[in-house]
Order: structure tokens, then sequence, then C-alpha cells
């Protein structure tokens, strides 16, 4: 554990070479949060300020709003750090990942759960670099291994894909539906 010597070193500023950027989109982030607060929250008549379900929103937001706006502040007057475009690429890289689950989350109403989990897994697998029959193989299994967990022990009920529907009416196509 690191002790401090002075009082100043409680306040002292550890920068990188992003955090001018991230001040600014946490400071736009607060700033439209604020400006949604007409619409997104209520005010009912005949409670006390505390009472008002609004509240407790306006004041987080409310202090999202400072303590951004003091960030971004110490950020302008500190001094420049090189490296800000190499840090911001690198925080760009996770949406990779956000964009591969939003295209997951996209394609299983239409594929179904099993196909979508086996593709998805299969090709982020791929995506990491482990392209071996082995790899692809484990990686399969495991997709199919959470589908049965899910949809056979756990009980969750995820809707059919879109894509059963040109099965043949029968057992088989009802068993499709409701466990795969």
């Amino acid at each position: 554990m690191r002790t401090l010597r002075t009082f100043q070193d409680l306040f002292k500023r550890y920068r990188r070479p992003g955090d001018l950027v991230f001040a600014a989109g946490f400071f736009a982030l607060s700033l439209l949060l604020a400006a949604a607060i007409p619409w997104q929250v209520t005010w009912v008549g005949g409670l006390g300020v505390i009472e008002q379900p609004a509240f407790w929103p306006v004041v987080a937001v409310a202090a999202m709003v400072t303590f951004s706006s003091l960030h971004l502040v110490g950020a302008l007057v500190s001094e420049r750090i090189p490296g800000r475009r190499k840090e911001v690429f690198h925080w760009l890289r996770s949406v990779e990942f956000a964009l591969w689950f939003m295209a997951y989350v996209f394609l299983v109403p239409w594929i179904g759960y099993l196909l979508g989990s086996v593709l998805f897994v299969t090709a982020l697998s791929f995506r990491q670099g482990y392209r071996s029959a082995r790899w692809m193989g484990t990686a399969a299994l495991f997709a199919a291994t959470v589908v049965v967990l899910f949809k056979g022990l756990l009980q969750v009920r995820v809707p059919a894909g879109e894509i059963y529907q040109y099965l043949p009416p029968g057992d088989l196509r009802t068993f499709v539906m409701t466990w795969l």
C-alpha cells in the first residue's frame, strides 16, 4: 500500500494520453442526459421534493454534469501527453465486440438460438485466432452446451427462429422450435 507524504499527494492527478477525450465525451454524455430530463422524469403534484420520482435522477445527472465539467476543466489545463490517438483507438477496439453481440441478438430471432449461438461462438473464436478444427469444434460444443443448459435445464424460453417455419409440419418441427 502506498502512503501519502503530503496533502498535495492526495490530489495529484495521474493522467493517461486519452484523458481529454474521455473527459469531453463524458461531459457531452452528461449534457445529453441533462437535456433529456424533462422528457424522461415525472414531477408529481402534492408531493415534497424528496418524495418526487424525479428527484434522485435529477440529483444524479446534476452530479454527473458537475463532476464531468470539473474533470474536463482539469484535463484542459493539464499538460498534454503524447499518444492520445493510440489510446482512443485502443478504446474503440472494444466496440467491435459490442457490434458482434448486437449482430447475434439481431440474428437469433431469425436463425434460432442453437444455430445463432454456434455461429456466433465459432465466428468469435475464429476472430480471436483460434482457427484450428479442434478449436472450432470446442467452440461449437461449448455453444451447444450453453443452449442445452439454458433451454433444457434452466427452462429459459427463447423465441424460435423464423427459419424453423420452413421445416415440414410435425413432431420434428415442434421439437426444434421448442428445444433448439
